[in-house]
């Protein structure tokens, strides 16, 4: 599997281009803004072929450069349903932003337990609302790999002081991932990739955090 993050934006939101090595299909995650000519350079030097983009969640530093990827490789957009108001109307979650962005309408609904494909690749959507409601996980279980959003950081978790955030539904999706093996490999929304097995406080995360 090919993964190469791309911090962009005031904040380092990891963007992502996740790609097989056998077809050379690829999907886009997070496009954050500012991010779009990192993504479109790769993808054009490595002859790749963008075939989706996937949000793990739709606060708008994930998704400032959606619309201009969308528009140009001409490419469906999914996000979880409890996500969609605030994709299509950026703002709505009253997140203080000082972009303007333009609205996205997604084309692919996702949920728990759907699977999404790029060429060989299979990826298991696990819902992980806490940081948003519709907040989502992609999972490779063949690959060993995790992309966690704003769910799960190096030490640490998203942040739940926003206004859409939904603390109680965060130990739930939290109580989710420290279920899968320790070996995996997890590529956040912000900072460094860890694994699951690095990051020993997840079953407390609740005593930690919850304060």
């Amino acid at each position: 599997m090919i993964i190469q993050p791309f911090p962009s934006g005031p904040f380092g939101t990891n963007a992502y281009v996740i790609a097989c090595p056998l077809t050379r299909q690829a999907v886009i995650i997070d496009p954050a803004p500012g991010s779009f000519s990192k993504l479109t350079d790769f993808i054009a030097k490595n002859s790749l072929v963008p075939t989706a983009i996937w949000l793990t969640h739709s606060h708008w530093d994930h998704i400032v450069d959606t619309a201009a990827v969308k528009a140009q490789y001409s490419i469906p957009v999914a996000i979880h349903t409890l996500d969609v108001p605030n994709l299509e109307q950026p703002g709505t979650d009253k997140l203080p932003c000082w972009m303007t962005i333009e609205g996205v309408t997604p084309d692919q609904l996702i949920k728990e337990g759907d699977h999404l494909i790029c060429g060989a690749l299979d990826f298991e959507v696990i819902h992980t609302p806490g940081h948003t409601p519709g907040g989502v996980c992609f999972y490779c279980p063949k690959e060993g790999v995790l992309i966690s959003g704003d769910t799960l950081f190096k030490g640490t978790i998203g942040n739940l002081s926003f206004p859409t955030c939904q603390p109680e539904a965060m130990w739930i999706s939290l109580d989710k991932l420290a279920k899968l093996p320790g070996h995996v490999r997890v590529f956040p929304g912000h900072g460094l990739n860890t694994t699951i097995g690095q990051e020993v406080w997840l079953p407390k995360a609740r005593q930690i955090f919850d304060k």
